[in-house]
């Protein structure tokens, strides 16, 4: 049994041959730090033929670095990918899903602006992920026809005409006489990606499509090693489908690039703790990453064709790289910058504070808006609800622009309200809890244990929800519909709607009722663990 067969380097082999494959996680975190410092004394120049992976994963719309890190950017990710290529020869540049959504570049170019540069930088394999069908499947087709990378998608049977002939189950490379071959698995889009947004897509069981397709291409079509590009999210998740829970699971694959949870997995930080290398059904290691989101690293895998090893590290993408920009990919963004740039100048609102969208300020903000807009809709309203995967962007202390407002909530949400029992609000707001809570309006309070994942309080204007009772709630279509798994609210009855989508209403408020005044929304968690 070859349990070193992945480890990061050949030191790596001899530490882990005789480890006992079944580790806790304290006992993997201290042979892989051995295992690291063990690498550092190996010579440069150690493996002779090799192919270098250079990998990225939920780059969002990201066009330019990141307002808030200054990491990221195309222009600087292209310097990188170019470098490598000019000193290896065996190069390949795959991205695991998630290219667009996040910045004003899709809002208004609805992925173009992404698909053009990801052909500039060389992108060999590319797989979908959720958010690539924001604008429906048919848009999609339309959106990636002249793309030069090969599709895959393992698990989905794809029947759309125009979309299903981009798509091959799997891909085989040879290089240096050694064959790699890659699959690509994808999420059940229900639940996750709006009713309508898919059609022509079946999802096929993960596991199976994962384990048939890489037992044939070890078997009967003679690769040597097997990667995985994933969009399913590295740690467990309750749907039961994630990283953590496909390598196990594999006997055949090598090697996971995983996206979708916009988990950081660098084997070099000081603080690493998640693991990378994670035993297979058979006890050998599978190479698990994942490099964060908005292309602030990119991943580079680099595997020893001759020992069929592999090493991993994260490359961050910043402002060292600035002084080599390629003028013919800066050419390719700027009749597209106008645009965005026109929009990030409009002032719509002042905030006292700044309105974080990992923080209860910006959810607390959103979610009585919400309520605002519902109680014009209809009569009666009770409370709002709104999810936190909807806020993709900050909004800053003080003016706020149209543009940002528009990053801030991109989709095509629209207010909705709905009746609804109070016994199917108590299993929503468990649904809730399970994924670590969500956005309700001012006149809500939820306590929930995380253990349990079942909420222990639930009050509705200071008095305990009412199972019997039915209640007048604003949310937004999305989850209305079962988004984010919301599947209790469907059984809501639908009173009224709003014609415009969520940003265009926010807006319109901002620059009627709220002109003149500061926006200052509660920090409290309303809805928060025990």
């Amino acid at each position: 049994m070859d349990t070193g067969r992945h480890a990061p380097a050949q030191s790596t082999h001899s530490i882990v041959h005789n480890t006992h494959v079944y580790l806790d996680m304290n006992k993997l975190t201290r042979i892989l730090a051995i295992a690291a410092v063990t690498a550092m004394a190996v010579p440069a120049g150690f493996a002779a033929d090799r192919l270098v992976i250079l990998h990225t994963n939920d780059t969002h719309s990201q066009i330019d670095p990141d307002d808030n890190t200054d990491l990221g950017g195309v222009l600087r990710r292209k310097v990188l990918i170019d470098s490598v290529r000019a000193v290896e020869p065996n190069v390949m540049v795959i991205d695991a899903g998630d290219v667009v959504q996040g910045s004003l570049f899709f809002n208004l170019y609805g992925g173009d602006v992404e698909n053009k540069l990801m052909d500039a930088m060389g992108y060999d394999i590319r797989i979908l992920g959720n958010h690539e069908f924001d604008n429906g499947s048919e848009e999609l087709a339309k959106k990636i026809k002249d793309t030069k990378s090969q599709w895959l998608s393992t698990n989905y049977k794809i029947t759309l005409p125009g979309l299903k002939e981009k798509f091959a189950p799997y891909t085989t490379r040879t290089f240096d006489g050694k064959k790699i071959g890659f699959i690509a698995l994808n999420l059940d889009p229900k639940g996750i990606v709006s009713e309508g947004n898919y059609d022509g897509i079946e999802y096929m069981d993960l596991y199976d499509a994962a384990n048939a397709t890489a037992w044939y291409l070890k078997n009967l079509d003679g690769c040597d090693m097997v990667v995985a590009i994933t969009h399913i999210g590295y740690e467990p998740t309750a749907t039961g489908t994630s990283d953590l829970q496909l390598a196990p699971r594999s006997r055949d694959i090598d090697i996971i690039i995983g996206g979708h949870s916009h988990t950081v997995i660098d084997p070099a930080a000081k603080d690493a703790h998640k693991p990378y290398l994670v035993p297979n059904a058979n006890g050998d290691f599978v190479l698990v990453t994942q490099t964060g989101k908005s292309g602030r690293n990119l991943g580079e895998i680099t595997i020893d064709l001759d020992k069929l090893t592999s090493d991993y590290r994260l490359i961050p993408v910043n402002k060292r790289l600035d002084n080599r920009l390629d003028p013919k990919t800066a050419a390719i963004i700027a009749p597209y910058r106008r645009g965005v740039d026109s929009l990030m100048n409009v002032k719509v609102a002042r905030s006292a504070i700044e309105l974080r969208n990992d923080q209860p300020a910006m959810l607390n903000f959103v979610a009585d808006f919400i309520k605002v807009r519902g109680d014009e809709l209809a009569p009666n309203v009770d409370f709002a609800m709104t999810n936190k995967g909807g806020l993709r962007r900050s909004l800053p202390k003080g003016d706020i622009t149209e543009g940002q407002v528009m990053m801030a909530l991109p989709f095509n949400n629209k207010v909705e309200v709905i009746d609804i029992t109070g016994k199917d609000l108590l299993e929503n707001f468990d649904v809730m809890a399970l994924y670590g809570g969500n956005g309700v309006s001012k006149e809500v309070d939820i306590t929930y244990d995380p253990k349990t994942h079942k909420c222990v309080k639930a009050l509705i204007n200071g008095k305990p929800v009412d199972p019997k009772k039915t209640y007048r709630l604003a949310t937004i279509d999305y989850l209305a519909n079962g988004g984010d798994y919301m599947t209790p609210l469907t059984r809501g009855v639908k009173v009224a709607a709003s014609k415009n989508i969520l940003s265009t209403d926010i807006l319109h408020w901002m620059r009627t009722a709220l002109k003149g005044k500061t926006i200052n929304p509660s920090t409290a968690e309303r809805m928060r663990p025990l």
